[in-house]
């Protein structure tokens, strides 16, 4: 049977290269000729831990992760590194003080920047950990909505007190992305959720203490959660964090350390997803690396954009600059014609253009897997929905 032509363009689980799922398939019953599917190897193995080492090798040479980071494979996905960022980093803080501070006075603040609803829910979470959370800025508070990132001389940074500055790299829901590096003091560590944009374009490592990404965007599908952590700010389980007063004791399963130590075996890890990601890594490899690979997402989204600014019904309600090229909201005008025109899209198998929920309109998650000639099927499809609606 012929397979249908489909276009993925849900914001996560999101498109996996078809060619990495067809040799999933054919290795699906005899991963490397042992006799039986990846699902059933014990992580225990040499084959196993072979392949773990080989993935985290290509994401480090696919990305130049300097050798003083660590690369976990962890669970739990983005929220759960809401709560491992501040256990971890907190413990950190205090680490490096060491006995120049008393215990009862340990109380630094953490700095959030707010620009959508992931880096909100990554606040939330840090309340509910640690009470002194800065807000170094809230868009939605400012602007009353999401879709801008205010000029630095608004930020109401802590400086060197705080123990680490958290943003979002790339807002999902509402296609908001750093086009830069927040400057930040150079003694506070810079923690970062790129779930939505991983491998989508070159970054320099060097210039972050925590990274981490949820996979079911760029990377593979859900189930593993790729962190790279400095190694400076690995705290011992059992340790200091238990010992000292204010400082909140780390579950063994979020404690970075841990992880490392027992190079991401700690317990059974998601297996299948680590294989897939390696998968991902290879194929990336194979097209050129990641500045292959961020030239042809610039060029995809710069002709998504170009519609809709060149439109008489689309509009963005993002500001230029802080585009994102993963994550294209955009509405229509009159608002009633969004449900005739993701209707439309389903009945060509354009799928998952609905915009999130929180903030309807359409959404077209574009991620490394979405070719260009996906993007080019849905800009003809806007153009001849704006066609007969302008008519």
């Amino acid at each position: 049977m012929a397979e249908k032509k489909v276009w993925n363009f849900g914001a996560g689980p999101a498109m996996i290269p078809s060619s990495v799922l067809l040799r999933a398939q054919a290795e699906f019953t005899n991963y490397n000729n042992l006799g039986m599917s990846i699902l059933e190897l014990s992580h225990r193995s040499k084959e196993f831990e072979n392949l773990l080492n080989k993935t985290k090798n290509d994401f480090r040479t696919l990305l130049k992760i300097p050798k003083n980071y660590e690369i976990l494979f962890m669970q739990g996905g983005g929220h759960t590194q809401f709560s491992a960022v501040v256990y971890n980093l907190l413990a950190a803080k205090r680490a490096k003080l060491g006995d120049n501070i008393n215990d009862n006075d340990f109380n630094p603040p953490i700095d959030y920047l707010v620009t959508g609803s992931w880096s909100a829910k990554a606040v939330q979470e840090a309340k509910r950990i640690h009470g002194n959370v800065n807000i170094v800025f809230d868009v939605k508070k400012l602007k009353g909505v999401y879709g801008s990132i205010p000029p630095t001389s608004e930020w109401k940074l802590s400086g060197p007190s705080a123990a680490y500055v958290y943003y979002c790299d790339n807002e999902t829901v509402n296609g908001v992305e750093f086009p830069y590096i927040p400057e930040i003091d150079s003694s506070v560590p810079l923690v970062c959720d790129m779930s939505s944009n991983m491998l989508s374009r070159r970054v320099d490592i060097s210039k972050f203490g925590v990274i981490y990404a949820g996979a079911q965007k760029n990377i593979g599908p859900a189930g593993v959660t790729l962190v790279i952590v400095r190694e400076d700010l690995l705290t011992p389980a059992g340790s200091l964090d238990q010992q000292r007063h204010n400082v909140p004791i780390i579950p063994t399963m979020l404690n970075y350390q841990t992880m490392a130590d027992n190079n991401s075996l700690y317990n059974t890890p998601p297996m299948f997803s680590i294989y897939m990601a390696d998968l991902v890594f290879e194929w990336l490899l194979e097209l050129g690396g990641v500045e292959a690979i961020q030239a042809i997402n610039a060029a995809k989204a710069r002709a998504l954009y170009d519609v809709i600014e060149q439109s008489k019904i689309y509009r963005s309600p993002v500001d230029r600059l802080v585009r994102s090229r993963m994550n294209v909201p955009f509405r229509i005008d009159p608002p009633e014609l969004e449900k005739e025109f993701v209707n439309g899209a389903d009945e060509l198998n354009m799928y998952q253009l609905k915009g999130h929920r929180s903030v309807g309109g359409i959404r077209a998650s574009i991620y490394n897997a979405m070719p260009l000639e996906g993007v080019e099927a849905l800009i003809k499809y806007m153009k001849e929905f704006e066609k007969k609606h302008s008519a």
